[in-house]
């Protein structure tokens, strides 16, 4: 059975991952790819009753980790790519800025299990790319409008990537059409 390719993107919210991913899908699929669409979970972690955003804990974190390996993993029996929004170490990165942000701490040991879990599994993504923060870009409709804690987010979820994933990409309004290219070739085993 060949692998299943999987290109993530990892960033804080209003950066253009969702809009890089749903346009990377329509393309894959005109290609002729089986394409699976995981999307980041957090609406369904506060329906559940989880803190979210600058509110995260250990827990909230975990169940968002895990519940990305779940849908990952599920994903895997119906597509030839998985394009992945928010990857599991995206979650962590959220998580530190919202310490950050509240001035509180958790167990050491227990971020480090989180971090671990993380470290583990981004070996999974065969591309991984991280949006940069352009604070010009204005928050899109819906979404969590607190710019100190986006702006946090932002820098931390990039911490994590550069100690995680040191080989991941900068998806940018620039490169996004050159990232399509890359990821295309990618998921064509070109």
């Amino acid at each position: 059975m060949t692998r299943v390719v999987k290109i993530a993107v990892a960033g804080t919210h209003s950066t253009g991952k969702t809009t890089f991913m749903k346009d990377l899908e329509k393309r894959l699929i005109e290609a002729g790819h089986v394409v699976a669409y995981v999307h980041d979970s957090a609406a369904e972690a506060r329906d559940v009753g989880f803190p979210i955003l600058s509110n995260h804990t250990f827990e909230s974190t975990a169940w968002l980790i895990a519940q990305a390996i779940r849908l990952e993993t599920a994903a895997t029996l119906k597509a030839n790519v998985i394009l992945i929004d928010r990857p599991v170490p995206d979650a962590l990165g959220y998580l530190i800025a919202a310490l950050r942000t509240t001035n509180r701490s958790i167990d050491q040991q227990r971020l480090e299990r989180l971090e671990a879990i993380c470290e583990a599994w981004v070996k999974e993504y065969d591309l991984i790319f991280a949006t940069r923060l352009d604070e010009n870009i204005p928050i899109g409709p819906g979404r969590d409008d607190n710019h100190v804690f986006r702006s946090a987010a932002g820098k931390a979820v990039a911490e994590v990537m550069a100690k995680l994933a040191p080989e991941h990409c900068i998806l940018t309004p620039e490169n996004f059409e050159e990232s399509i290219a890359l990821s295309i070739r990618l998921a064509s085993g070109r």
